[in-house]
Parts: structure tokens; C-alpha cells; sequence
């Protein structure tokens, strides 16, 4: 007898499409982090700063937004997220090869600070928690505007600990704004646990401080964030204000390509970790409810391949910033 498994996505409002498409989104963005730990290796991209573990909270949540009008203030982990919004795979590339068109700066900027205008990704800085009242000031301007839109601005659980958290949590509680606060708890503020970082049992709980929804759920799982941010969207657009939302994950990597995160996590968490791999768990869901089977896997991971060859290649040959450039966007042009 064949067990029945149900089928959540169509509950949802989710197509067959919609769901597969989720799911090579999160291979594209975890085979390009695996490609970027190569290159770094190899000694040709100085920085690498992953997403592994936390791709199907991004990308999960990203679907849930309309991605033709709401604006992301991603954090520098949030790869998911900027695919799901329209960046490329060769873009990708460039920034971290750091060449002339590089679409987020340049050239200029180390790599993880994304944004691009024309898909309304908008960009971060190396002091973390910055974009938070970026995020406010942004549903703001679109109230005042008449706009519908909802800004989703996504941090780690050390970032809830400074005052730009805080000061933006407030004011957009106070201005019932249309902005979704998400946290994307992987336990560790770098090499700190979260048990030396907070003293509340979960982020979320910061929520009701300040007068606003605070939901905790299953990073690991696309479809369960897919759901509250998709309710946080609705009650953002309805006027009702913000929601705060902490994501569990596993960070299934060092905090960045310069730490060694054996120095604080035993061998057998960083095992645990890899072991709650969200792409195996949601790769087993697909073809459960039968609508991905072993030979469409196979198609498309050797699509993506080719398409992150073929990203590298034309990064790694395409040419640096000119040194002439070495000022513009830093002074005024008379």
C-alpha cells in the first residue's frame, strides 16, 4: 500500500511549478556557495560568507512576497533571496570575482553586500543591522505615497541585539507599518552561542514588547515559512502593521571563509547541522507527493551546473574596474 502524503502546496496556493521552481532556486543558490568555497580556496575570490543551511527559510520567504513590487534589505548570508528576486548567477560571480559590472557596486564592494535597483534589493553595509530602519524608513515612504507594497528585511539573532533592531521594531509598531522583520536564527552571533546572546527563550518573544505579532518557525522547512510570511504580507497590506518572524536554522558552515568554526562547535554539532540539510528534506517531500522523480532531478541539477560553468567562466575572464573609476560615486562630478 502506498502512503498517501498531503499534498501542502496545493493548500497553500502553490502550484506544482511554483514548488519545483522554489526547489531549483535553493540548489542554484547552494551550488554557487559551493562553487564560491572552491574559488576562495583556490586562492581566486578573497571572501566567502554562506548561505548553506538557510536557503529554504530565504527562499520560502521570498515567494511569499510579490516580487515585482516589495523591496528586500537582505543580510549578507541571504543568497536565497536575492536569486528569488531576480539577481543572476553571473552577477553573483562578478561581485565576488569583484569586476567592473558587478551589478551591487561595482566592483567596489566586498562580496555579500547586495543590491540592485531595478530589482528593488536594496543595499546593505558591513555594520550589521543597518538595513533594519532602512526597512522601516522604506514602508514609510510607500504609505505616504499610497503604495501597497511590503518591505521584508531579513537579520541574524545577533542583530536583534542592537539598537537599529530595536529603534526600527518600535517606530514601525508605532506607524503600524507594512514591514516583515525576519530573523534568521542559525544559534551562533559568529563564534557566540545563543545562550550567551539573549535571555528570552526565542526571539520571537521580542515581539511583544512592542506591541506586534511574533512567530517562531521551522527554517528548514519552505512551505512552513512560505505560510507566516505570507500572512505577515497580508496583514501588512491591510494596514495592521508589522510581524516579526524568527526562522530556525543551521548555519552548516563556518560563520565565513577566515573562521574555523571548530575552535567552538563540536565535531558532532557541525555533524548535526549538515545532517539537517533543508534541501534533502524538501527534495524528499517533492517526490513524495509525486511531482519530482529521480530523472527530473537529474536534469535539472545538470542544468544548474552548466549554469553556474558557465557564470564562472565569464567572471573570472571579464575585466576589472579601471583605475580611473577609483573615485566615482565618492565625490560629487562638477
Amino acid at each position: 500500500m502506498v502512503e498517501k502524503v498531503e499534498n501542502r502546496h496545493h493548500v497553500l496556493g502553490l502550484s506544482d511549478e511554483q514548488v519545483i521552481e522554489m526547489y531549483e532556486t535553493m540548489l542554484l543558490a547552494r551550488k554557487i556557495d559551493e562553487r564560491l568555497w572552491l574559488l576562495n580556496r583556490a586562492g581566486k575570490i578573497p571572501f566567502v560568507i554562506s548561505c548553506q543551511g538557510q536557503e529554504a527559510a530565504q527562499v520560502g520567504a521570498s515567494y511569499a512576497l510579490n516580487r515585482n513590487e516589495d523591496y528586500v534589505l537582505p543580510y549578507y548570508r541571504d543568497l536565497g533571496v536575492v536569486l528569488s528576486f531576480g539577481m543572476t548567477a553571473k552577477e553573483i560571480m562578478l561581485s565576488n570575482f569583484a569586476k567592473a559590472e558587478d551589478p551591487n557596486s561595482g566592483g567596489r564592494q566586498m562580496p555579500g553586500h547586495y543590491g540592485q535597483k531595478k530589482n528593488r534589493i536594496v543595499t546593505g553595509s558591513s555594520p550589521v543591522t543597518t538595513q533594519v530602519p532602512h526597512a522601516v524608513g522604506i514602508a514609510l515612504a510607500a504609505r505616504m505615497a499610497g503604495e501597497n507594497i511590503v518591505s521584508l528585511v531579513t537579520f541574524g539573532e545577533g542583530s536583534s541585539n542592537q539598537g537599529d533592531f530595536h529603534e526600527g521594531v518600535n517606530f514601525a509598531s508605532v506607524h503600524k507599518l507594512p514591514v516583515i522583520f525576519m530573523c534568521e536564527n542559525n544559534k551562533y552571533a559568529i563564534s557566540v552561542p545563543i545562550s550567551k546572546q539573549v535571555g528570552c527563550e526565542q526571539i520571537s518573544d521580542r515581539g511583544i514588547g512592542y506591541g506586534i505579532p511574533g512567530v517562531t518557525v521551522d527554517g528548514n522547512d519552505p512551505l512552513a515559512v512560505y505560510q507566516v510570511v505570507k500572512e505577515a504580507a497580508e496583514r501588512g497590506r491591510r494596514g495592521d502593521g508589522p510581524t516579526l518572524i524568527e526562522v530556525m536554522c543551521h548555519r552548516m558552515t563556518a560563520h565565513s571563509s577566515d573562521d574555523d568554526d571548530r575552535s567552538y562547535r563540536t565535531e558532532e554539532e557541525i555533524t548535526e547541522a549538515k545532517g539537517n540539510d533543508p534541501l534533502m528534506s524538501y527534495l524528499t517531500y517533492l517526490k513524495k507527493v509525486s511531482i519530482l522523480d529521480d530523472q527530473k532531478e537529474k536534469e535539472i541539477n545538470e542544468r544548474i551546473k552548466k549554469l553556474v560553468d558557465k557564470a564562472t567562466d565569464y567572471a573570472e575572464m571579464a575585466p576589472y574596474p579601471s583605475p580611473d573609476h577609483l573615485m566615482k560615486y565618492v565625490y560629487a562630478d562638477n
